[in-house]
């Protein structure tokens, strides 16, 4: 089993920046590949964003490409979310997740979730 905890969320303004944590215990954390989900009221949750064990290979939705960075401190058993240039539509509960695979995973492969923590971006 992984226990995730979600921090940093918040209200932000548009074209501001806020960066989530999400701190992971439970298994060895360098063996886990990382990612970020949302979901905005009303709509089922969709992939942010992926970073392999090491942290060398990430992956992006399009809808946050060159304004979102994923990042890992293993050492920490700790993956970031940065969040720059924040839209409206960025508005949603963000769901850390891991799993157990070295690579970027599948959506598929998440299977351990984090309770979530809320964004809310004001225009």
């Amino acid at each position: 089993q992984v226990q995730m905890v979600e921090s940093g969320g918040g209200l932000a303004q548009a074209g501001g920046s806020l960066r989530l944590s999400c701190a992971a215990s439970g298994r060895t954390f360098s063996r886990l590949a990382m990612g970020w989900f949302r979901q905005a009221p009303g709509k089922e949750r969709e992939f942010v964003a992926g970073i392999s064990w090491s942290g060398v290979s990430t992956d992006y939705a399009d809808s946050v490409k060159g304004r979102f960075t994923i990042s890992r401190v293993n050492a920490k058993n700790t993956v970031y979310l940065q969040m720059n240039s924040l839209k409206g539509e960025d508005t949603a509960v963000y769901y850390c997740a891991a799993a157990a695979i070295a690579t970027i995973p599948r959506r598929s492969d998440y299977v351990y979730w984090g309770q979530g923590t809320q964004v809310t971006v004001s225009s």
